[in-house]
């Protein structure tokens, strides 16, 4: 249990910069405190006791503003970003090393019982505002955009943005995904239907450093067929000892 808290604390330094020191998070982060409160609920859910689990669910909803029933199963590593109006059905599934933003919707579209909301893989990113809903499957390392209405399963390492929700799995798209990530952040929530100049902007930039790299790594295949065995698969950028230029 306390391994299990432990890792929930050190993932926020993982992914938000904004985190400074663990007094800060224990004491600042509703996102942190919503999933504690989750980790006892649902241990007191699958006991039998169901008003005492949904009873500290509420409260925990009274304090920090996300809303996670006691039944939904949440895998190790969860993080939920800032968490202002999250709300976790019953019977959702939550994998390992996901992520979640504000609004986030893991919602039903039936009243039978059952099965009736969604599953996410391992490592999934849901970005703000999105609605997930229905019993659908989101695959491992996929990416929901902002504000996306997802009511279809959404294969492995895919990305899903627009209402409805469509998949974004041309070549250069997950090339600019693939880019993104190696640059440091996640293009995830970004349309190349926008016509926002600023989007425009960072696709421009994304495609140029995809582009670059490739040429690079060109250069540097060439270089080896010629026989160059100090070439290696990384350019260095430190500089000659005493070189001013």
């Amino acid at each position: 249990m306390f391994e299990r808290l432990n890792e929930d604390l050190l993932v926020v330094f993982d992914r938000d910069p904004a985190a400074k020191t663990r007094l800060e998070i224990i004491t600042c982060y509703a996102g942190f405190h919503a999933v504690i409160f989750h980790r006892v609920s649902h241990k007191i859910w699958k006991k039998g006791f169901f008003w005492p689990a949904r009873f500290l669910s509420h409260f925990a909803r009274w304090i920090t503003g996300i809303e996670i029933h006691p039944g939904a199963k949440i895998g190790k590593r969860f993080f939920i970003d800032h968490g202002m109006g999250v709300v976790i059905g019953e019977t959702s599934e939550i994998g390992d090393d996901c992520t979640i933003y504000h609004g986030v919707t893991l919602g039903g579209t039936s009243w039978q019982k059952g099965k009736r909301h969604p599953s996410l893989g391992d490592n999934v990113i849901v970005g703000a505002g999105a609605k997930i809903l229905g019993p659908i499957s989101i695959g491992n390392q996929a990416k929901i955009g902002s504000n996306a209405v997802v009511v279809r399963d959404v294969p492995d390492r895919a990305t899903a943005v627009g209402i409805p929700a469509r998949i974004l799995d041309s070549d250069l798209k997950q090339t600019r995904e693939q880019t993104a990530e190696n640059m440091g952040f996640s293009a995830y929530a970004i349309s190349s239907d926008d016509d926002d100049p600023m989007v425009k902007a960072v696709h421009g930039l994304i495609d140029n450093a995809a582009e670059n790299a490739e040429r690079i790594q060109e250069i540097l295949r060439y270089l080896k067929k010629l026989g160059n065995d100090g070439v290696t698969d990384e350019i260095s950028t430190d500089r000659p000892q005493g070189s001013d230029k």
